[in-house]
């Protein structure tokens, strides 16, 4: 088990120093901005939608290394997919990180979002795990309103 919470900080690590996706989105035909005033993230999210589909997605801002890490993975997954596939993605990732930190976590169903598991053991750290991923759906349903932890 320390092997793989070892593997996990190296993977958060990596997506913290060399996000994914990073920079603002040209051509992007949605934009949502999210805040979280308890550790100072502030994340932009660009998407391209076409149809139900979001064709391209980037973000940018400064934050901690568990949102940089959270929304560098979330772009990664997010390229391609449906707006069904989003709403899944977000529920999935969600409920890992506010489930209990007891609970068993099935990687390999979870995939990439596994290295947030440890997350669900600092309550504050939730928010900025989530902020880019409540901005993402604010981007969808095109909201105006900046998203907040609060």
């Amino acid at each position: 088990m320390d092997e793989l919470r070892d593997l996990y900080q190296e993977m958060l690590l990596d997506h913290h120093k060399r996000p994914r996706n990073y920079g603002k989105l040209d051509g992007a035909n949605r934009r949502a901005q999210g805040y979280n005033p308890l550790c100072g993230d502030k994340v932009t999210v660009y998407l391209l939608l076409r149809s139900d589909v979001i064709e391209n997605i980037a973000f940018e801002g400064s934050g901690c290394a568990i949102c940089t890490a959270s929304s560098s993975v979330m772009t990664e997954l997010l390229k391609g997919k449906t707006l069904g596939d989003a709403e899944t993605l977000f529920g999935t990732f969600h409920g890992l990180v506010t489930s209990d930190p007891d609970s068993e976590v099935d990687a390999k169903t979870l995939g990439k979002l596994a290295i947030f598991a440890g997350v669900r053991e600092f309550p504050l750290r939730i928010k900025c795990a989530t902020l880019a991923w409540h901005t993402m759906r604010a981007a969808l349903t095109a909201s105006d309103q900046t998203v907040t932890t609060e």
